[in-house]
């Protein structure tokens, strides 16, 4: 059964009504209902459409919250063959809310880290709703020594609302991890292409985005808090949370304009949730000309370029 946002109320309306005329029909049914049911499609995806074209920056956080939102291990299922995960940190423990492992990407060898949210229950408690602790950056980091050692490109598949704030993480020095995984990032000898899929959130996010390239699809947000976390800082009120949204300018098209991200993957109509397939090869078509771009350069060239890339942000001629 689908689930519907707040705002998809009319055109959840259209669909099951749709979906009711159908399951009156028959084989032999009559030319009036198919005729109604053709027009009552035409109209859903008629307000569908203009609805997606017009969402404002809470609604695309909603959009990039839906549980049937395709994450990391879709992706990874989707695009990576061969996929190798590799577990643990090899100080503490494994986090599942960052998964990572070597496959093949279109015929080319590569390391993949993201975060999981998971899709159920069970999955969503063993991936931690994918707010990575300490040894989850710490993984990260691993991995990337190991793409470089190996000279394999790292694709990275964001999607957390941020890093988990526990106090055992924050024992274990979850400021610190973040920190180094952030810098590993920005000291790879090998190209690094980030992908916004979901939510982007704080910390947790930057600490596997400082890549080359910056990609983010069209209903994702990218943000240094949550529009909630934002609105108790600037307001001490979290529900108003759609004036942090629309303060903070977090969807991928105001990031685009201020050069934030480099690329927008554009999703199917009525976003990613709808069609997965068709959302996870656009991204997969985005990731491969990426990677095409950064083919011929050197280690310290690929080093420059993501670094001038990030001190540019924010500075004008």
């Amino acid at each position: 059964m689908a689930t519907y946002l707040d705002f998809e109320k009319p055109i959840a309306e259209l669909e099951t009504r749709v979906a009711e005329l159908r399951a009156l029909t028959t084989d032999d049914e009559s030319t009036a209902i198919s005729d109604e049911i053709s027009k009552l499609e035409g109209r859903a995806t008629q307000l569908l459409a203009e609805t997606y074209s017009g969402l404002n920056p809470w609604q695309k956080t909603t959009v990039a919250r839906h549980p049937d939102r395709p994450h990391c291990l879709d992706y990874i299922e989707q695009l990576i063959e061969s996929f190798t995960p590799l577990a643990g940190d090899r100080y503490f423990s494994e986090d599942a809310a960052i998964m990572g492992g070597i496959g093949k990407f279109r015929g080319r060898s590569v390391m993949v880290i993201g975060h999981e949210k998971g899709h159920d229950t069970e999955t969503r408690i063993k991936h931690n709703f994918g707010m990575a602790r300490p040894e989850g950056y710490r993984k990260a980091v691993r991995l990337m020594d190991m793409a470089e050692r190996f000279a394999l490109p790292v694709v990275s598949l964001v999607d957390t609302a941020g890093a988990y704030p526990g106090v055992g993480a924050e024992e274990r020095g979850q400021a610190e991890a973040i920190a180094r995984s952030t810098d590993r990032c920005l000291s790879l000898g090998v190209p690094m292409i980030a992908v916004v899929i979901g939510e982007g959130g704080s910390g947790g996010a930057i600490a596997i985005a400082s890549a080359n390239r910056i990609l983010m699809l069209e209903h994702a947000v990218y943000t240094v808090a949550s529009p909630e976390a934002a609105a108790s800082i600037l307001w001490r009120d979290s529900t108003r949370a759609v004036d942090a949204a629309t303060s903070m300018k977090i969807t991928a098209q105001d990031l685009y304009e201020l050069k934030v991200i480099d690329e927008i993957v554009t999703e199917p109509v009525g976003g990613a949730h709808r069609d997965k397939e068709g959302a996870v090869r656009r991204a997969g078509d985005a990731i491969a000309k990426s990677l095409a771009a950064f083919d011929k350069m050197s280690p310290d060239e690929l080093r420059k370029q993501r670094q001038d890339r990030f001190l540019n942000i924010g500075r004008s001629l």
